[in-house]
């Protein structure tokens, strides 16, 4: 199993970025799938998570800025960030909480990151 992130990058106080993470390989089913991010110095934090039913959830430092989506068919999770401040530059990484076969337990696999800087 692999999630690969992309979208991250360099852009101005202001701007928007938006991330993606596609999950690949053997997977029989995904249940929760989110986003993390880990600031130099800092723990990795929560950004966004959206399980397979249910509402989203946010740190409250994104809320009203940030926008977490699924597309189940594309085993694909993403994040529309809107509005980023300097205090938003991290490494993001997706997870996703999935089983590879019937009957097995589900665990959590993490893509390898991407890094946005929000900077002028």
């Amino acid at each position: 199993v692999q999630l690969q992130a992309s979208g991250g990058g360099l852009v101005q106080p202001g701007g928007s970025l938006r991330l993606s993470c596609a999950a690949s390989g053997s997977i029989f089913s995904i249940n929760a799938m989110g986003w993390y991010r880990q600031a130099p110095g800092k723990q990795r934090e929560l950004v966004a998570a959206v399980p397979s039913g249910g509402s989203t959830d946010y740190a409250d430092s994104v809320k009203g800025r940030f926008t977490i989506s699924r597309d189940n068919a594309k085993k694909s999770v993403y994040l529309q960030m809107n509005s980023l401040k300097p205090e938003d530059t991290a490494v993001y990484y997706c997870n996703a909480l999935l089983a590879t076969d019937y009957g097995l337990k589900y665990k959590y696999y993490w893509g390898q990151g991407t890094l946005v800087t929000v900077s002028s």
